[in-house]
């Protein structure tokens, strides 16, 4: 997968997860794990831009594991959302495999740099 494509699919992610979010149920918990899993969900690709732009190897190492590091930590949201049953886990098994699959391609792509460097 080139940076192009990754750059895209890290996008639509990022809509999925609005959309998610906009259809949690009002109250504490909706709202509480809606706030985290808009940010985590929607930094996944905000930092894998900012790594393509980096200005070092170094640069784009460290953000690029920010990238991997909010995509992990999106997947644990969607984990709670759909353990908690505030989320019907049907509903959520292809948000939560594609944030498993940008989970291992990032991990990949900070694996292959720090190899590189």
């Amino acid at each position: 997968m080139d940076s192009k494509e990754l750059r895209k699919r890290t996008k639509q992610f990022a809509l999925r997860i609005i959309r998610l979010t906009a259809s949690l149920p009002a109250g504490r918990v909706g709202d509480v794990l809606g706030r985290q899993i808009l940010k985590s969900g929607t930094s996944v690709g905000a930092n894998y831009r900012e790594a393509l732009r980096a200005s070092s190897k170094r640069h784009f190492i460290s953000t690029a594991e920010i990238a991997l590091r909010e995509a992990d930590e999106t997947l644990y949201w969607l984990e709670l959302l759909a353990e908690s049953g505030t989320v019907k886990p049907t509903r959520l098994r292809a948000l939560a495999d594609e944030a498993d699959q940008l989970v291992a391609i990032l991990a990949a792509t900070v694996r292959t740099a720090k190899k590189r460097s």
